[in-house]
């Protein structure tokens, strides 16, 4: 086998390595759950030939395909835009997994798992949440309050606890349960949102790409030049070029301040603007960096939000001239050289920041709403 060929999978394998790094998550935690099922099932209990332990088998094979993504049976256009389901398809059928595993496993192993268990209730159900609260109540009973721990002297508590947990095995399986559609639709959520700011950059760059095409094709049809007038002389001030003084009114030449304008303008005005309003705003994403915490989820919002500013300059720079031109701000209508027209496309590509700070703050509060292990979740007390 050649060192460019793939490595079937065969059993016991863990799989991959495939990306992105969901899937590489989906692999592992797939053979952990295939290993404690066999590992459970060296127990000898009867359940582990009924109807749970097959669909354990089930809903890994399940995952594990999502993760490798196979085809689609019968093929679809555009199957390749199928990330985002092949994900939930992957953490939903873990998450029915280990559910069915906590059902039919030992009550010891259960025991051993509640700590981690109560943490992911307690992580993604809101506090008053019934289910929320159960598993408090049986999380003090066997002793999980706040800075305690399950060691004990003797295994008179062990067993009693064992037994706790035995006999609460429903209520702990669909608390986890509730736990993890919680936290899908947490991750359903800020991948909505992820999923907005991608088609509002895409969108915003392909307004600025028509911005700059028009320039390029039509440079007559949008100009950006100024027209400053001194002592009955003007000049026409465009972005990269300027031209000669003249006298106005202008009857002996038969040309107006227009005619002027069409001579002076070139195709790359446009361009160069919005240019410069995309360095300006590169700037302003880099200092942005600074504010943002950042998160666990891969789904790269931080970044989405850092390159939504970069169209979002390069037309801020074109409408704020735009604007100046039409004298809309007064006392800035009449910008004497090209480097003052650059300059106020740097200060309005940079203001941006006005506008995509509202973004950055809703960011922020979606990427606070996805509640998991670095969120702080408020200590159970015992009674």
């Amino acid at each position: 086998m050649g060192a460019s060929e793939s490595v079937p999978e065969r059993a016991g394998r863990v799989g991959g390595p495939v990306r992105p790094g969901w899937r590489e998550s989906t692999l592992t935690r797939a053979k952990e759950i295939e290993t404690l099922t066999a590992w459970a099932a060296a127990h000898d209990q009867p359940q582990w030939n009924g109807p749970l332990a097959t669909s354990i088998a089930e809903h890994l094979a399940a995952a594990r395909d999502a993760a490798r993504s196979v085809a689609l049976d019968p093929r679809r256009w555009f199957g390749l835009f199928r990330n985002g389901a092949l994900h939930e398809r992957a953490m939903t059928n873990l998450d029915a997994a280990e559910a069915n595993l906590l059902n039919i496993a030992p009550a010891s192993y259960l025991l051993g798992q509640m700590p981690s268990v109560l943490t992911h209730v307690r992580s993604h159900l809101v506090s008053n949440d019934p289910r929320r609260l159960e598993m408090d109540r049986i999380g003090r009973r066997i002793g999980l309050a706040e800075q305690s721990s399950m060691t004990h002297e003797t295994a008179t508590p062990v067993e009693r606890m064992v037994a706790i947990v035995d006999a609460e095995r429903a209520t702990i399986v669909a608390a986890t349960r509730a736990a993890a559609s919680a936290k899908m639709r947490e991750f359903a959520r800020l991948r909505n949102f992820r999923n907005t700011l991608v088609y509002a950059t895409a969108s915003m760059s392909l307004i600025a790409i028509g911005i700059a095409v028009v320039g390029l094709v039509a440079p007559t049809l949008i100009p950006l030049c100024f027209a400053p007038q001194d002592g009955g002389q003007a000049i026409v001030v465009c972005p990269i070029g300027q031209s000669e003084r003249f006298a106005v009114p202008t009857p002996a030449t038969g040309l107006d301040i227009d005619d002027y304008v069409r001579m002076t303008v070139t195709s790359r005005d446009l361009l160069v603007v919005e240019l410069i309003g995309l360095v300006a705003a590169a700037v302003a994403a880099a200092a942005a960096i600074r504010g943002i915490r950042g998160s666990s989820e891969r789904l790269g919002v931080p970044t989405v939000l850092a390159l939504l500013k970069l169209p979002t300059g390069a037309i801020t720079a074109f409408l704020g001239l735009l604007l100046m031109r039409g004298q809309f701000v007064p006392g800035l209508s009449a910008l004497d050289t090209s480097a003052q027209i650059l300059a106020w496309a740097l200060v309005f590509g940079y203001a941006q920041q006005l506008f995509t700070r509202l973004v950055d703050q809703q960011g922020q509060q979606v990427l606070d709403s996805v509640r998991g292990a670095d969120k702080a979740t408020p200590a159970l007390t015992p009674q």
